[in-house]
């Protein structure tokens, strides 16, 4: 019996119990196999998706059209370089934004030649054209010039001239009204896109140049003074169009008035275009009788700035004739005795010095004066 149990002992486990011991060897098998399918699948993803992003990046800079930031060389030239045509997609508000930016250290670290800018504020065509082009003559490296037309003219100068792409965005103007003055510090505005432009002048379709430009260059680089007339006047032309609801921020007391045609410097340019104060008291409350063309640039100046200012204008016109509008001479006025009588001996202060020359241009000319004008310009006018 015992010999019968041991035997029994030795003997083969049941059914259930090989089946348990089945299970439990082929239990890693499966796990390698889980294992194995998942790494092949892991693996055929990968290679697919580095074949597909290849793909796609070969796809996408095959033409080389575009320049990774990482290879972009942005260089000093960059920011100073100013743009080949004065056209931009910008409105007033961006515009006047973009222009009262500038740099806080004057100290340029590159060679800056000084520009004066020569802003046209015209209703179309300039009729001088021709004259102004002998007055630029050779001397491309210190000006620019920028026209503000009205929107729907388009000029046709060609390549060659000094006005070719040099119209500015622009919108309707009406004169005396709060317009005009939109108008030039929107010419201002895109004046101080150039960082070389130190000095700026306002004219119009109907001034000339009555001194050779090396002259016109000397004289307002080296003044002490910017060329905005700025004048307390009695009466009802002057103070008579004052409005008390323009304070406190502009008083009787402060009140001035000045020729719309003026020079100014770099750092008034800019506190034009940004100013909003006396932008908006100018806006709402000096209209007709009160042309703000004559009176908000003069004023706002004269509250922050009066001692940089010459309180007079280099631009010579004609009021001895009466009327809301100067004198405008035609052909039969131009004269060699008429335009000596412009360019010399008028009696004015050049930083703080006596002098004889105080005006460089001149206004108003109908179109016929300009046959004249060119022939006797090389002989008494100096260009």
């Amino acid at each position: 019996m015992g010999m019968e149990e041991g035997i029994k002992d030795n003997a083969s486990p049941p059914p259930n119990m090989r089946h348990t011991n089945q299970s439990r060897a082929l239990l890693p098998m499966r796990v390698l196999q889980v294992f194995l399918l998942f790494f092949v699948l892991v693996l055929g993803i990968s290679v697919v998706s580095m074949h597909m992003i290849k793909y796609l990046k070969i796809q996408t800079f095959a033409p080389s059209t575009l320049i990774s930031p990482y290879d972009e060389r942005v260089t000093l030239e960059s920011f100073i370089k100013p743009p080949s045509s004065v056209w931009h997609f910008m409105n007033d508000s961006e515009l006047l934004w973009r222009a009262s930016m500038q740099p806080g250290i004057y100290r340029y670290p590159f060679k800056r030649v000084p520009k004066i800018a020569f802003m046209f504020l015209t209703k179309g065509p300039l009729p001088f054209a021709p004259l102004w082009e002998r007055f630029f003559e050779g001397h491309e490296s210190f000006y620019s010039i920028y026209v503000h037309a009205l929107p729907n003219y388009r000029s046709g100068f060609p390549s060659s001239s000094v006005f070719y792409r040099r119209q500015i965005p622009s919108q309707p103007v009406a004169w005396g009204e709060m317009s005009m003055c939109d108008a030039e510090r929107r010419l201002l505005a895109n004046a101080l896109l150039d960082i070389s432009n130190e000095w700026f002048v306002l004219l119009s379709e109907a001034c000339i140049p009555v001194r050779g430009f090396n002259l016109v260059y000397n004289y307002i680089s080296r003044s002490r003074y910017s060329f905005m007339g700025s004048v307390d006047e009695n009466g009802p032309y002057g103070r008579g169009r004052y409005s008390y609801a323009m304070g406190p921020e502009v008083r009787l007391s402060q009140w001035r008035k000045g020729s719309q045609w003026f020079e100014i410097n770099r750092g008034l340019a800019v506190e034009i275009v940004e100013d909003i104060v006396y932008y908006n008291k100018f806006k709402e409350f000096c209209r007709p009788p009160c042309y703000v063309d004559e009176h908000y640039f003069p004023t706002m100046l004269y509250i922050g700035y009066s001692d940089m200012l010459a309180n007079r204008t280099l631009t010579w016109t004609d009021w001895s004739r009466g009327g809301a509008h100067p004198a405008t001479f035609g052909k039969a006025d131009i004269t060699e005795r008429f335009l000596k009588k412009l360019s010399r001996g008028h009696g004015c202060y050049y930083n703080d010095q006596p002098s004889q020359v105080c005006y460089l241009f001149a206004r108003k000319f109908a179109p016929s004066a300009l046959k004249p004008l060119l022939k006797l310009a090389p002989k008494v006018l100096g260009f």
